[in-house]
């Protein structure tokens, strides 16, 4: 009778856990880039800057990295 190895149920538990939350940050990642999508014109996007301007670098962080790729 082959053994079960208990042990490594909390790894696995760990892995799926670790790759739903991934997928959940992807989804959320590329809601925010859609959104982002919507922001075409100068003035829409120096309005945008403006409002980013008003918070700190690491809550915008996410935002200012999608501008950037856009921009680029």
């Amino acid at each position: 009778m082959p053994t079960i190895n208990r042990p490594r149920a909390p790894l696995w538990a760990a892995l799926r856990a670790q790759i739903q939350h991934a997928q959940e940050a992807r989804v959320t990642r590329k809601a925010l880039e859609r959104e982002l999508a919507t922001y075409t014109t100068q003035s829409d996007l120096a309005d945008l800057h403006a409002i980013l301007d008003r918070h700190s670098d690491h809550e915008t962080a996410d935002i200012r990295r999608i501008l950037a790729r856009r921009a680029a």
